[in-house]
């Protein structure tokens, strides 16, 4: 006669999810403050109180008034976009403009537009494009009603990540990017250890979900890391076309 195993087999399941309900029952038995802890006590600021208004410990990029935290991002010289009724515009053929502060993790907010006069299409129509720390670059272009490579329209990580949707508004609205980015890290031999990643809100909606950036922003090949510094400009890119920007803030993560 065959000998059943079925009460082996019991046995040691039994002995699998006691201990676990025992767990599960001591944990129970704990009083409600064994959970609770006070420190550390997170920090209070101040959230606007308007959309897109920046909270109290933001650092002010643009306000609509003047170019004070920019500068040319090719010669350091004073930033030449235009500022006009709070809005600034790019100034095509004056050059991009960077940061004069440098970051490395942050929060950025900013609001863009599309020029309003519809010209050219694909990556000749409305583009620009915002660069953390210099070299990572989510793109702005207007793709309400124009094709080009999904991985060069707007919300997209240029050249490496399309966005999950296409949540772009008319020339005649603004845009609302909302980014997370924590920079890459190296170690002391300049190896990368881990790549830098970036969430980006698109008029509120997900249109990069915690993505690895796989290099510094190429337009052609393949892009690669090379060692840099901790902390980087911000900079803003002059494609040749009249976008406008207003309400830049940065949260420095760091």
């Amino acid at each position: 006669m065959k000998k059943s195993t079925n009460g082996i087999g019991l046995a040691f399941l039994a002995l699998l999810i006691i201990p676990t309900m025992a767990n599960s029952q001591n944990d129970n038995d704990l009083p409600p403050e064994a959970t609770e802890f006070y420190e550390p006590v997170p920090k209070k600021i101040q959230a606007g109180s308007q959309p897109g208004e920046a909270p109290s410990d933001a650092i002010v990029l643009f306000d609509g008034t003047n170019l004070d935290a920019w500068q040319n991002a090719e010669d350091g010289s004073t930033a030449n976009w235009n500022i006009s009724d709070g809005i600034l515009t790019v100034n095509p053929g004056s050059g991009p403009i960077k940061t004069r502060e440098e970051f490395g993790d942050v929060q950025l907010h900013l609001e863009w537009r599309a020029p309003q006069e519809i010209k050219g299409e694909g990556q000749g129509r409305g583009n620009s494009g915002v660069f953390l720390m210099n070299n990572y670059e989510v793109q702005i272009l207007d793709s309400y009603e124009s094709k080009t490579y999904t991985n060069g329209q707007a919300g997209s990580v240029y050249k490496q990540s399309p966005p999950l949707v296409n949540a772009t508004k008319s020339p005649e609205e603004w845009n609302v990017y909302d980014i997370i980015f924590r920079s890459p890290r190296f170690n002391k031999d300049g190896m990368l250890i881990k790549p830098a990643t970036v969430t980006v809100l698109h008029n509120g909606v997900l249109v990069q979900d915690h993505f690895e950036i796989k290099g510094p922003t190429v337009y052609t090949g393949i892009p690669h890391y090379t060692a840099h510094a901790d902390k980087l400009p911000i900079r803003f890119q002059d494609h040749g076309n009249p976008v406008s920007f207003r309400n830049i803030w940065v949260r420095d993560l760091d």
